[in-house]
Parts: structure tokens; C-alpha cells; sequence
């Protein structure tokens, strides 16, 4: 029997499967008790703080009661301690390019590589447009996660298809054009330099074609939050890599995203930095198992997603931060989301007082049913 004191990432994302799997195989160990995140103070005048975990865990065959303890002190016995510290069956969840069920793909948005000279704040647009007036076309609103929470305002020059000869009318912009290439020449990574020369283009482009709609996530988002937030948006919105998108999904994809079901999963598997949330499509979202819903079932999620939507638009002067900081979310989006909450329990199947624990533990069985085909 051994126990010791960790960072949490060795019981979070892809972490999970690359140090527990061959120790489990090979000398197969389980868990007696865990304790769960908490933070570890320093004592010194600078405090500095880290996310441990505590496990013990041994290979011989006991009849030891498994406790697991939280961060506040207070424990429960449990039937197994997973290698995500949650009663339920051992399950490694690994890294997947496509999703388990029939959902649509979900991707990173796109990545400018570009040292921000394409990239601009509400001030730094007028000024430039003001300056140059011929660019004011091809500037589109720019989200990453921090702009998609709070409401923040940024641009970028969306450049693609521009046509050169008219590129080369704006001097400012061919300014901007030629940093970039300069930057990405003077990069450590071959991938980057041969990138140069395309200069006029974000390295990376996933851009969903003009008039198509996509859910987005924030790819770090904090932990204190009960839901991840996500929404809608159109492709005029150049979205970075800092968002996982979802390309064409419907009020029913976003209504399963936004249910306790799915976040119970996203506390459970996902990635962490420090306490926050590191939502992954490889990890998260394309091995999760999504419902069977009949027909009256989806319907009921589709409205209440809508009624998510409208809760939120009783607030428009809230950002997503302040909607969803568990402290003030107003009421009537609170409850739009208990709505959500029981119409996705029925697509399941689960009971509507279900905890989370054994909410985890259905979903589990349910991905290894999925995995073992």
C-alpha cells in the first residue's frame, strides 16, 4: 500500500491515460482513497499556490471501505475509485480525432500566427480606418475565449480573397502585410516560415463558410462555473483558436452541451489549468455519450435550449461572465437551465434527482458499451 501527494493533472485529461493505464495493466493496482483538488498554499510572504491531489492506492485484494474526500474535508465511500477520482468503473478516457456518437465535428477556430499586427481593439480599428478608409470592408469582429465571456471587442483584417491589386491601394495594410511575413520568416518552427509565404492569410484557417451558424466554447473557462458557456454565432465572426466551434449545429446539440449531464462529464474528464476548465474536443466532447432521444424527447430539448437563449436575452447588458458566475446568475436563467437540465435527464433515461457521482458513473458504462463494439 503507498499514498502521496500530486499536482491534479495526473487525474485530468489525456494525463489520466498516459500515467495510470500501464500501471493499472501491468501491476494492477486500484485506489483506496483519494482525496480531490485542493489548494496547497506556501507559507512564505509571496503565496504561491498549487492544485494537489492525495492517493493511495495498492495491488493486493482488500475489503478496505474506498473513501473519497473533497476539498472541503468531507468524504463519501465509493464502490471504485476511478483514475479521475469519482466512484465509478475504471475507464481511461483517451485522446479520439472524431466523435463516438453521430454528432457534428467540432474543431479550433482560427490561428493568425501573425504577432497581432492583424489584430486590433475597438480604437486601434477607427484610428486605422480613419487613416486608411479602403480597409474598413475587410475588418470582422475577432473572438478568443477571453472576448467570448466578457463581452470585449476585437477586431481582425480578414484578408482572404482580397485581390491584390486592391490591397496593394491601401499602404497601411501592406505594412501590416509585410510584418506579418517578416514575423513568420524569423519563427523557430519550419511550419511557420513556410507560412510566410502566404502572408495576407491566418496560418491557420477553419473559418466556416459565409451564412453558416456554430456553436462556441471557450476553451478555458472557470471552474467555479456549474455550465460551460457557449452560444451561437454566424461566420462573420472570425473566431481564434482559443474557441472550439461546432460548425452547423443545431438547438439540440447546444441544449445536450449546456445540460448538467454534459458538465458533470466536462468536471470529470476534461483538462485543467489550475482549477479552470481546458475544454478539448479530442478528450471531451468526441468520446462523450450523447443520448437516443425519441422524437417528443428532442423536441423537449430544443425548447428548452431556446428558453436558455431567451434568459439570456432578458440581460443584454451582462456578459456570459456575469450571466453564468454561480453567484448572480439571474433567476430566470437558472431556471431555463433546470428546464434543460430534466428534459436531458429524460433523454437518458436517468432519474431526475440523480447525483452527480452516479450521473458519472452511467455516463462511463455508457462510453464503454460505445468503445467495446
Amino acid at each position: 500500500t503507498a499514498a502521496f501527494v500530486s499536482t491534479n493533472s495526473i487525474t485530468q485529461g489525456e494525463q489520466v491515460a498516459i500515467i495510470w493505464k500501464p500501471i493499472f495493466e501491468r501491476f494492477h493496482v486500484h485506489f483506496d482513497f483519494a482525496w480531490r483538488t485542493f489548494v496547497w498554499e506556501s507559507e512564505s510572504k509571496e503565496k504561491a499556490a498549487v492544485h494537489c491531489v492525495i492517493i493511495g492506492f495498492s495491488d493486493d485484494e482488500n475489503s478496505r471501505e474506498k473513501i473519497i474526500f473533497n476539498d472541503i474535508g468531507n468524504s463519501k465511500k465509493a464502490a471504485n475509485i476511478s483514475p479521475y477520482l469519482v466512484d465509478a468503473p475504471t475507464q481511461f478516457i483517451t485522446s479520439r480525432k472524431s466523435p463516438l456518437c453521430d454528432v457534428p465535428i467540432m474543431t479550433k477556430g482560427s490561428q493568425p500566427t501573425d504577432h497581432g499586427y492583424f489584430i486590433f481593439d475597438d480604437d486601434e480599428r477607427k484610428k486605422f480606418i480613419e487613416a486608411e478608409p479602403k480597409s474598413k470592408k475587410y475588418f470582422r469582429r475577432f473572438m478568443g475565449a477571453r472576448e467570448f465571456l466578457n463581452r470585449q471587442i476585437r477586431w481582425c483584417l480578414w484578408l482572404k480573397n482580397a485581390e491584390p491589386a486592391e490591397l496593394k491601394k491601401m499602404p497601411l495594410v501592406v505594412e501590416r502585410i509585410k510584418a506579418v511575413k517578416e514575423f513568420r520568416l524569423n519563427s523557430t518552427k519550419a511550419a511557420t516560415r513556410k507560412f510566410a509565404d502566404m502572408p495576407t492569410l491566418f496560418q491557420e484557417d477553419r473559418q466556416p463558410d459565409d451564412g453558416v451558424h456554430f456553436i462556441a466554447a471557450p476553451e478555458v473557462s472557470s471552474g467555479a462555473r456549474r455550465y460551460v458557456p457557449m452560444d451561437f454565432m454566424d461566420s462573420s465572426v472570425v473566431v481564434s483558436n482559443k474557441i472550439q466551434m461546432i460548425a452547423g449545429a443545431e438547438l439540440y446539440h447546444f441544449g445536450i452541451l449546456s445540460s448538467n449531464v454534459h458538465n458533470a462529464w466536462v468536471r470529470t474528464v476534461c483538462g485543467r489549468l489550475k482549477s479552470d476548465y481546458d475544454y478539448s474536443n479530442k478528450i471531451v466532447y468526441n468520446n462523450f455519450p450523447w443520448p437516443t432521444p425519441t422524437p417528443e424527447q428532442r423536441a423537449e430539448i430544443e425548447r428548452t435550449a431556446q428558453g436558455i437563449l431567451d434568459a439570456r436575452a432578458n440581460h443584454p447588458g451582462s456578459s456570459l461572465a456575469d450571466l453564468y458566475d454561480d453567484v448572480f446568475m439571474p433567476k430566470d436563467l437558472r431556471e431555463a437551465h433546470r428546464a434543460n437540465d430534466r428534459a436531458t435527464l429524460r433523454a437518458y433515461g436517468f432519474p431526475l434527482k440523480i447525483t452527480e457521482p452516479d450521473c458519472v458513473a452511467e455516463l462511463m458504462k455508457r462510453y464503454e458499451a460505445l468503445t467495446s463494439n
